[in-house]
């Protein structure tokens, strides 16, 4: 019996979003380089501020997977202020379990600042020091274990302990510190070879395999270090699924984009859903991109999160977006 469908594991943030005003003046975004420059010294004025407590990549799925109608649960750590009281809630509010969420006496809770101009973003990311010890979690159908500070070892040996006991299904997608440890058996390779689904973007696949290359060769890479199946995101030029067997290619639904964080959260918590409701793979890539595209929509990555009954409308209305069999 499993008392959740879905138990997401890493950092959680208060995301600050910062929309630059009068940004062809204050800065310009060299887009052959994707670099955003500010004037030294000078001060930028803001057009707007959003702030959204509980954000993050596991945050993110947990909130999108219990919209979505998964029973869902989270172990994060957040500090011993109103900062990290605000998360909890912010969690109970969108029934996402809070039992397994650490309270740390010693450090305040994460907090990033996310720059938004031209549609784009640039986020200033400061992690707390944590030290990472899972509690007793129940079983779960799903683990969903995304970005974590740097002290996380300990977790690559929980981790695959709770995986065995429970035989839960690992979606894996790495955050920074984890893509910087690099492929060796103390850091990410252990967690990659036990993942159901391994989720990068195409930047994080090449640093990971130190190539570069189309993602159609980058996939079946991918799929040698042990998931069942890889999901390359490839942010407006569409998302990638291989199963090991072939190679599908999900354009993005057409719309408004206002702001991209978040998009491949969504993406992922969407793609899980659909496999559990027992999609097929092709079709949870199709749900993936539905999920995303309604939350490039908002400001930051939870607004836009859809329901089911969302979701499939879109879906229905949308018959002609079709994965396409490239490989």
């Amino acid at each position: 019996m499993h008392e959740f469908d879905l138990i997401a594991i890493g950092d959680t943030t208060l995301d600050i979003f910062l929309e630059i005003e009068d940004a062809s003046i204050n800065c310009e975004l060299e887009r052959e380089t994707c670099k955003l420059i500010l004037n030294y010294a000078d001060k930028i004025p803001v057009k707007a501020m959003t702030r959204i407590p509980g954000a993050g990549n596991s945050a993110n799925n947990a909130v999108g997977s219990s919209r979505l109608g998964l029973k869902s649960a989270i172990y994060t750590i957040v500090g011993n202020d109103s900062t990290g009281l605000e998360i909890i809630q912010n969690f109970k509010n969108e029934h996402v379990g809070t039992d397994y969420i650490e309270i740390d006496s010693n450090h305040g809770t994460n907090h990033s600042t996310v720059i938004n101009f031209q549609k784009e973003r640039t986020i200033l990311v400061y992690h707390e020091p944590r030290t990472y010890d899972l509690p007793d979690l129940p079983a779960s159908k799903w683990v969903y274990y995304s970005s974590v500070a740097k002290s996380h070892a300990s977790l690559h040996k929980q981790i695959p302990e709770y995986i065995e006991k429970t035989k839960a299904k690992l979606a894996f997608n790495p955050g920074t510190f984890q893509i910087l440890e690099g492929l060796t058996p103390e850091g990410e390779l252990e967690i990659i070879k036990l993942s159901h689904i391994f989720f990068v973007n195409k930047e994080e696949a090449e640093h990971i395999l130190g190539v570069t290359g189309e993602v159609t060769e980058l996939i079946p890479q991918l799929l040698e270090l042990g998931p069942n199946f890889v999901i390359v995101t490839d942010g407006p030029n569409g998302a990638y699924g291989g199963d090991g067997q072939k190679i599908y290619f999900q354009k993005i639904l057409d719309g408004e984009i206002v702001e991209r964080t978040g998009a491949g959260d969504a993406f992922a918590s969407a793609v899980i859903c659909a496999l559990n409701y027992g999609a097929s793979f092709p079709e949870s890539l199709r749900w993936g991109t539905v999920n995303s595209g309604s939350v490039l929509k908002y400001v930051g990555p939870q607004k836009g999160l859809l329901t089911k009954d969302e979701l499939i409308a879109v879906l229905s209305q949308n018959l002609d977006l079709q994965p396409e069999e490239v490989k």
